[in-house]
Formats: structure tokens, sequence, C-alpha cells
């Protein structure tokens, strides 16, 4: 949510940076000043008040004592006319209180001022690229690759649970097996730890990430119990700090986490949403930063060069976009996509997206830092390291050879081969 002390102080620069989503900042940030005012007038007004409702009590009581009842009835009367004057009031700010809290929850968080403005992704910058692309022999898409080497079963997916649901098999599977393994020992070895998290989450979790109220169609839910399925490790890896205190000398905390994501995605169609480009059921490495806010931009570098490192260990060409205003995410303050290609498709695929929600989830989530006697709000950072759909089909799509799928060396070690054959379908593959 956002900081009404921040914008108090700071109100030019928060219409500049919210200008940037393309929304009527003015007229956004405008009303929350004004709630704020409103709400602090009535605050201050209620506090006389009780104040003067107190002392009226206090001299009541030393009437009756003093045996000078009429003179306390009298009283009585104002403390009747203050208390009846006190109720209006605090109705009167808590539907302000309940208006402005409203508006702090469903804004988005202000870009970074390094985010340029824009609508859409086509105003999005690539601010890095890397790796030739590569040409194989015959360029087809994943899909098709995938089918002929026994790898996927899109029909499978939908027999079992609908369109956009997918069975890896074989060669398939053990590839899905081999990149998380991958990806975890990558992490590990390089300082994170590992966190293993519920697949379910209350509400409680998914509102201080941001997903919810923003994102609630995209989840799925469990309405018997009351828990959502996770969109992304992010949601409960970043909530084990909820109400919670960090110590600034323990900062900054790195994690990573695997998990299967669930995602409705609902209203995707078109050739994006073919094969493995969009599916409601993934699997993904998420990292998870923690972070002092003097050095949470340096943290956000570090995580897109680690994850850099890990496609050039996988040969795998990609590029680092900045977001724009109109395609960051509700909750971000500036985002990197990591794009691979897909030589098959001739297209880059986001498969990873690396972003600092700088204290828009901590003051959600109630996180706070104390340096000594000093407190201050936490940066909280996230990226995909990486998610495994778009990942596969780069690979698959990149990698395709006369002889079979040529598999990167770095990851040879854990899959037992250099080179993926066409597999031996099961009986019934290929049926309906």
């Amino acid at each position: 949510m956002l900081d009404i002390k921040w914008i108090r102080a700071h109100r030019d620069e928060a219409i500049e940076r919210l200008s940037k989503r393309g929304l009527d900042a003015k007229a956004i940030i405008d009303e929350i000043l004004t709630l704020d005012e409103q709400r602090r007038n009535l605050q201050t007004e209620l506090d006389a008040l009780r104040s003067k409702l107190n002392s009226l009590s206090k001299e009541i009581g030393k009437l009756m004592r003093e045996g000078k009842r009429e003179e306390a009835e009298n009283i009585k009367k104002q403390t009747a006319q203050l208390k009846s004057q006190i109720e209006d009031i605090e109705k009167k700010k808590e539907e302000v209180d309940r208006r402005l809290y409203e508006l702090l929850i469903t804004t988005p968080n202000f870009p970074h001022p390094d985010v340029p403005a824009g609508k859409d992704e086509s105003d999005n910058v690539v601010v890095e690229q890397w790796g030739e692309l590569p040409e194989p022999p015959v360029k087809r898409p994943h899909w098709a690759i995938a089918y002929e080497y026994g790898l996927i079963n899109f029909k499978w997916g939908s027999k079992l649970a609908g369109s956009g649901f997918v069975v890896f098999t074989g060669w398939g599977a053990r590839l899905q097996d081999a990149l998380i393994r991958f990806f975890l020992d990558n992490a590990v070895k390089n300082g994170y730890v590992q966190i293993s998290p519920p697949h379910l989450v209350n509400e409680d979790t998914g509102f201080g990430t941001g997903q919810l109220p923003d994102k609630d169609e995209q989840m799925y839910y469990i309405e018997k119990d009351g828990l959502y399925l996770i969109p992304t490790a992010e949601v409960p890896v970043t909530n084990l700090f909820r109400n919670t205190v960090v110590k600034a000398e323990d900062l900054p905390v790195r994690m990573v986490s695997y998990t299967p994501c669930y995602r409705r995605e609902a209203g995707s169609y078109g050739q994006m949403t073919r094969g493995l480009n969009r599916v409601h059921q993934f699997d993904k490495v998420e990292i998870v930063h923690i972070a002092h806010p003097d050095n949470s931009y340096e943290e956000l570098e570090r995580m897109c060069e680690y994850v850099g490192s890990l496609l050039q260990k996988l040969e795998i060409p990609y590029r680092r976009v900045l977001l724009c205003g109109g395609d960051l995410g509700f909750a971000a303050a500036k985002t990197y996509d990591m794009e691979v290609y897909a030589a098959g498709q001739d297209r880059w695929l986001e498969a990873s997206s690396i972003s600092n929600f700088e204290t828009f989830q901590s003051l959600r989530m109630n996180l706070k830092g104390k340096d000594g006697k000093k407190t201050f709000i936490p940066h909280t950072l996230n990226g995909s390291a990486l998610a495994l759909p778009r990942i596969i089909a780069a690979m698959i799509e990149n990698n395709v050879t006369a002889e079979g799928i040529r598999v990167p060396k770095a990851l040879a070690e854990y899959l037992g081969t250099d080179i993926i054959p066409k597999g031996e379908p099961l009986p019934i593959w290929g049926q309906d």
C-alpha cells in the first residue's frame, strides 16, 4: 500500500511518478491528501472534545462529592451533548478512514524515477541483450517438437483438468526435474536460503504481497476452506516476514523457493497462449530478497545479473527489458523482464520478471526494520529464477537437430544425457 507520510511530504513527486502509469495522478493524490487532512482535522476535534468530556466528568464527580447535585446535573446535560457530538464525528471519521484506506490499498505503487512513461509493452526499453540468435535446421514450435519426441501431451492435460493444463512424460518430465534441481543448486551455491512453503495461502497472505484484491480473478480459490492456490512462491515466502521486525544488520535476506504455480489467466487467448506459452499450472523457482532501503536497487541489479548467469549457463539468448509505467505490475516500483528467444516461433518470451516493490508490500504486511533506535521500512524484491514453461519452450525450439534435442552442457549432468532422443510413447499416446 502507499505510504501516506511520504505522499504528504512529496506531493509533486508522487503525482509525477504515478502519472507514468497513465492514471489521473493529480486527482488521485489530491483526493488522498484531502481525505488525510480531513481525517487529521476530525481526529484533532475528537481529541479536544474527549478531553473536555473527561474534564467535565471529573468535575461532576467533584460536585457530587461536595453534595452539589443540581450543579452536577447541569454539567451532565453538557456531557450528553458532547457525547452526541463525539459520536457524530466518530462516524464521519470512520467513513473518511475507510475511503482513505481504500485508496491507499487499491492505488498501484509509484514507479521509480528511472521507469519510462508509457501505455503498454510497446513502450518498454531493451537495456541488455546476450547471445547469438540460433538457426535450427528446421524451425518448428515447441508444441510440435514436444509431441513428436514424446515430451509433452497437451490433450492429456485437457482431458484431466481442462484447457491450459499439460502432462509431461518421459524425457519431458525428467527435463522438468533436472531444471528445478539445476536452479535450486545454483541458488544455494550463491547464498540463498531454500524455503519450501505451503501451496495454499489465506486471504491475509494474498493481501500482504498485493495479489488481493488486485488479482483475485486470476487466482484459484477454494471457497470451502477460504484458501487460495499460490500464483507464485513470492506470496508465501515474502509473507514469512508479515508482522515482524528485522534488524538492519540481518539484511539483506535472500531466499529461494521451488513451487508449482496456479493461475487462471482469465481472458487469455491467441497465439501467445499456445503450447507452454501460457498455462494454468507450471513449475517455478523464485528468489525473494528483503533489503535495506538504502541499497535495495543494488539488490535488484544483483538479481538481474544472477538470472542472466543462469540463462547463459543454459545457452539461451536473452534480453533484459525495463518495463514502462503502463506495463508495471500493481505492486512494483521497477521491473525488469528477462525474455528468452524461441527460434521456432521467432519470438521473445518472458521467462522472468524481477521487481523492486520498495515499501509497498512491507506496509501491507506490517514489516518493519530496526537500526539501533531508529526504525525504517524494509524493501521487498522478487524474481523468477526461473519459470520452467518458456525456458523449456526455448530450449526445445533452439536446440532441435536431426539427431535429437541438444542439452546444454551445464544441464547435461542433471539430466544424465547430452541429447534427448525421440522417446517411446506410452500405449495411449496420441489417442483422444
